[in-house]
This record gives structure tokens, sequence and C-alpha cells, in this order.
């Protein structure tokens, strides 16, 4: 994309809220919504997983993953062309796609993980994974400390589930916020895989405060 391209700009329009014209603006004007209609990729979200793995190198053919919160797709749609088998789940509907099994729940019922566990030994008989990725963030309140402790129980859930899930040295890799998880659940993961660290990748949004916590090498 030209660098020299004009910004296009929304006209306020009477009703319209400035919050409004101002997410339109940035819709717009933002070139990984642009690449990922360009690429027939589903969302700009992609490119963070695509831009993740560049770093990690962890997506490899033949390997099955879970992906938590997976809607529109785009995070199952990069793993699949990596030649990954994927088993999805999110309160919202996909678009059915190639080599992916995907469940429209929300992952934080108490039969959500049981229900993926069944999904997974159609491919693996002991149910073990390569990876269980997340990119699962709750509806926010505007309460700053009630929605951390949300986002918190979130990746906590993801993390639990991971470690009853994944392979000897498998990976996850889980969206958090304000600057990273929780030192408690850092080192309760730190317990668990043999790295750790925080990664922010390009196609996040700078003003986002999301980062991904990456966990390496499970311990099984």
């Amino acid at each position: 994309m030209s660098r020299n391209k004009a910004k296009q700009k929304v006209k306020s329009a009477k009703g319209r809220k400035s919050g409004s014209t101002r997410w339109l603006n940035r819709q717009l004007n933002d070139p990984y919504i642009q690449k990922a209609e360009k690429d027939g990729m589903r969302g700009r979200a992609a490119y963070k997983l695509i831009e993740l793995n560049e770093k990690l190198d962890f997506l490899k053919k033949g390997q099955v993953i879970v992906d938590l919160g997976a809607a529109p797709g785009g995070w199952c749609q990069v793993a699949t062309q990596a030649g990954v088998k994927v088993i999805a789940i999110d309160l919202l509907e996909i678009d059915e796609m190639p080599d992916v099994d995907f469940i429209q729940m929300d992952f934080m019922d108490n039969d959500a993980p049981e229900i993926l566990n069944k999904m997974v030994q159609k491919y693996n008989a002991d149910g073990l994974v390569d990876a269980v990725i997340s990119d699962m963030a709750p509806n926010t309140t505007g309460h700053k400390q009630t929605d951390h402790l949300r986002i918190m129980a979130v990746v906590e859930a993801a993390y639990y589930f991971a470690i009853e899930t994944l392979k000897p040295d498998g990976i996850f890799i889980a969206k958090v916020f304000q600057g990273g998880a929780q030192n408690t659940l850092v080192a309760e993961v730190k317990k668990s895989f043999k790295t750790v660290k925080h990664i922010k990748p390009p196609a996040s949004r700078k003003e986002s405060s999301e980062t991904y916590m990456i966990a390496i090498g499970f311990k099984g």
C-alpha cells in the first residue's frame, strides 16, 4: 500500500456519536484491515497470529491445535494454511472452512472443556494437542478493576484447559491486557512451561493494552 495514499475521513452524521465516527475512520484507514481484504483473510487479527508464528515458528503441518475464541476465523485460517487441524470454539458462529472442527458455545460453560476434548479425540485418541491458542476477551464494563478480573478469569480458564490438553513440549498462547497477566498467574504458568514471555505483535493496535502471553515447552 502506498504511503502517499490520502487518508479517508468519515463525515460526522446527524445522530451518529463521535465515538462511532472515530471507529469508522479507524476502520477505513487501518492498513491491516485493508491488507486482510486484499489477501482474503478473515479479519485483521489473522496477522497477529502470522506475526507470532514468524517469531516462534510453532505452526507445523500435521499438528492438531485448539483455538479458543475463534470468530471470525482468522486464526483458524492461518493455522490451516500451515497444514494444521483446528478444533475451534466461540460464542459467535463462523463460516465453515476445511480442516476446522467448530462448535458454537461459550468456552466458560462447564461442559465446554469436555466437549472440546471429545472433538480432539477424533484426531488424537489420547485427547492431546500440540497447541492451545486463545484470542478470547470478555465483554468490558468500563470499570477497570472489574474488567481486569473478568479478563484474568478467562485467561486462567484457558490455562487450566491447556495443561489438561497439551502434549509435552506444547505451546499455550493467550491474549492478556494491562501490561500482562497477574503475577500469581504468571508464576503458576512458569511451573508448567519451560519459557513464558509476553509479545505484542505489530498487528496489535498501538493504542490497545493487549499483549500475548506465550508459554513454550509444556512440561507435561
